[in-house]
């Protein structure tokens, strides 16, 4: 949502505006962050401090507090939000158990944004938890929404990360950590579920018309507002899984909770990135049976949608017999707009300009050449214009080479150079992706203090379609870390 009257700003530069606070009490709790004793800064996104207008002097000179929530901005209004989700496939009321949302900052540009500090400790959502989080997960959420966004995915943002002083118990004894995380804002599925669990109609009302007006503006003349609401929900999460698909992200726990209204990826826990092609890959520790593997992410978009239009049933029509058919029809477009959005950029990854209906044949027959012989995900498709850097075993297999002849003669039925060809591939196919053992790596050696190689690797996959400095960067584990690899939710 944009704003014409812009707040006043504080010391540190934030210009807080709460609007979310302003909706019926039931959608949120106050909530105070813990006065850590000794906070100090681990990393701090300067670039995107600039971007947002913040006074980097000033949370300089206050030792940056305010992003461990010693300190809280003069016009900042700390709440946690309510919510609910279906876990794996459980229904469950959450809410924000160590998150607290300080308020919403208007930047320069007059966007609306959430700052949220996570890990801050507990709220009245806690669930008996503490509310803390440890460095190493918060430091993998900078480093993964920061790739996120260099790749050009809708993502929510790392500000800060600042170690607490104090020791977070889990498993093991860990360093306690905040994060300090933008977003559009945290509005979820989940969100929706909640007011329609608790049946208050008028809170949900107020959910939907905040919604629309923070994110979906062009709806407010709509004749059928919540009509037009789902229908826009679902096309941002088709174009939003599409780009997860063409990247080989795997989310990991794509439960209701942790999708975003505004179309933004949300909850970096136990994502990974696919390196051995299969549409079968799990990193997730938590993910027994598979339920948010790779292949079935678009599916598992679909079933939250399905329930985002069950929580807006009152909404839609007077009767649910009338309400049903209309959330129907609109869930019926997910499947052509996904497989639209999916298509097209899986065409530019493979240099085509214009539409064949032979297309989703051509890059299907390649996916399975892939998953046949294991290839790389990234690094086939950065290496199709020079085939001598593909997997040997892909090339000496019979079906990839009369691939190649098909693909040469689709080329050659478009207008473009085969220069223009290349720099479309090149502007769509990265070259440095977070590889799960470089993540793993970098975090090991900065939760034991180094922080050198974390900065080192950030710069890389800052600019993911450019040749890094280091080369190790470029390379996929070996097969035997993949695995037996697993990633963890980090509460």
């Amino acid at each position: 949502m944009t704003s014409s009257n812009q707040p006043a700003q504080d010391k540190f530069g934030f210009c807080f505006d709460n609007s979310y606070s302003r909706l019926p009490g039931v959608l949120f709790a106050r909530a105070n962050p813990q006065q850590f004793r000794n906070p100090s800064l681990v990393i701090f996104n300067q670039h995107f401090a600039n971007a947002l207008g913040l006074n980097v002097d000033g949370l300089k000179t206050a030792r940056w507090t305010c992003f461990s929530g010693r300190e809280i901005p003069e016009a900042a209004l700390p709440i946690a939000q309510a919510y609910a989700g279906h876990q794996f496939g459980g229904f469950n009321n959450l809410g924000d158990g160590r998150a607290i949302l300080l308020g919403e900052h208007i930047a320069p540009n007059h966007q609306r944004v959430d700052i949220q500090l996570k890990g801050a400790g507990a709220t009245p959502y806690s669930r008996s938890g503490d509310g803390l989080a440890g460095l190493g997960p918060m430091l993998r959420e900078y480093l993964m929404s920061e790739a996120m966004h260099a790749l050009g995915v809708p993502t929510t943002r790392s500000l800060a990360v600042m170690l607490t002083g104090e020791v977070v118990y889990r498993a093991e004894q860990l360093s306690g950590a905040v994060l300090t995380r933008v977003a559009a804002s945290h509005i979820r599925v989940g969100t929706f579920q909640y007011a329609a669990a608790i049946d208050d109609m008028d809170a949900l009302k107020a959910l939907a018309h905040y919604t629309i007006n923070r994110h979906y503006p062009a709806l407010e003349n709509h004749p059928q507002p919540y009509i037009g609401l789902l229908e826009a929900v679902i096309d941002a999460q088709a174009a939003l899984i599409a780009k997860w698909m063409q990247l080989g992200f795997i989310h990991g726990v794509m439960n209701t909770d942790n999708m975003s209204i505004a179309g933004e990826t949300i909850d970096y826990g136990p994502c990974a990135f696919v390196n051995a092609y299969s549409p079968k890959t799990v990193f997730s520790s938590i993910d027994k049976n598979g339920r948010y593997a790779f292949g079935n992410q678009p599916t598992m978009g679909e079933w939250n949608l399905t329930r985002f239009a069950e929580s807006l049933l009152p909404l839609l029509a007077e009767t649910q017999e009338e309400a049903i058919p209309i959330a129907t029809e609109c869930l019926n477009q997910y499947q052509t707009k996904y497989r639209g959005y999916w298509l097209n950029a899986m065409r530019k990854k493979v240099g085509l300009f214009n539409s064949e209906p032979s297309d989703l044949a051509l890059v299907e027959d390649l996916l399975m050449l892939m998953y046949k012989h294991q290839a790389d995900f990234t690094n086939t498709f950065s290496h199709l214009a020079n085939s001598n850097q593909l997997s040997a075993a892909l090339m000496a297999d019979g079906g990839f080479k009369n691939w190649q002849i098909i693909w040469h003669e689709r080329l050659s039925r478009q207008d473009q150079t085969a220069a223009e060809v290349a720099a479309l591939m090149e502007g769509h196919n990265p070259l440095v992706i977070p590889r799960n053992h470089l993540v793993e790596g970098v975090l090991e050696l900065a939760v034991q203090g180094d922080m050198e190689p974390f900065h080192e690797f950030l710069e890389a996959i800052s600019k993911p379609y450019q040749t890094p400095k280091n080369e190790k960067y470029l390379q996929g584990a070996s097969a035997g870390f993949d695995a037996s690899y697993q990633t963890f939710c980090g509460t």
